[in-house]
């Protein structure tokens, strides 16, 4: 029997889709948590180890040496779970262990998004890996939602060089942002939807909000 999946509430991860905002979000949620005092410890998926970021460049990385052989979506797909596997048991689990609070800039969120809905893999397959090779929930995780127009529109002035993903046409994006939205209406207590159509100081505000009206449910021990 596959073992439950554990929320902790020091755990917070942020989501959305190419163009949100996320690096702004992060800054303004780092601060707020880092206002009540005590380690925040910041990380992102694919990566957060040495070895999570090698397996991060594998999946992302155009390679011409290997362009013959595309990536296949379940090779992807085992390949985000492996970097995560190590990335919980190396810097997350520790770092929760310590009393830190732990932001993630993605988490499980996006392999149901992005390879559950972007590539048309089975959700119940992503649960199994979930639950077998993680195990572990965030307390919150805030979705920047913006129009997949609109945040292409921001991520091509931006990247001068898209990675694999990011290469994606527009039709896979909607498929991803749809995920995103249907995961947050199905887990409300663990959500909280952000309009990322705003601007910075607006994604901001809103963030800090989120984060506020968390902890003070939490009764500060978040």
């Amino acid at each position: 029997m596959s073992p439950a999946l554990r929320r902790h509430p020091r755990f917070i991860s942020l989501e959305g889709g190419e163009g949100a905002g996320k690096t702004t979000a992060l800054n303004a949620i780092r601060a707020a948590l880092q206002a009540q005092g005590g380690e925040v410890v910041l990380t992102r998926e694919p990566g957060g180890t040495p070895l999570a970021e090698r397996i991060r460049a594998l999946v992302l990385t155009p390679d011409p040496e290997i362009a013959a052989e595309p990536l296949s979506a379940e090779a992807e797909l085992l390949l985000v779970f492996a970097a995560r596997a190590q990335h919980v048991r190396q810097v997350i689990e520790p770092a929760l262990r310590r009393g830190c609070y732990v932001l993630s800039d993605r988490f499980t969120d996006s392999s149901y998004a992005y390879q559950g809905g972007g590539r048309g893999l089975e959700p119940a397959w992503i649960a199994e890996l979930e639950r077998r090779a993680v195990g572990l929930l965030p307390g919150l995780t805030l979705l920047l939602d913006v129009d997949v127009a609109v945040g292409r529109a921001r991520a091509n002035g931006r990247d001068l060089w898209p990675d694999r993903i990011e290469s994606e046409q527009d039709d896979f994006f909607q498929r991803v942002r749809a995920v995103f939205r249907e995961r947050a209406t199905q887990d409300p207590t663990r959500f909280r939807l952000i309009d990322a159509s705003q601007d910075q100081a607006g994604v901001a505000a809103q963030v800090v909000d989120a984060i506020n009206a968390y902890l003070t449910k939490e009764g500060g021990n978040g």
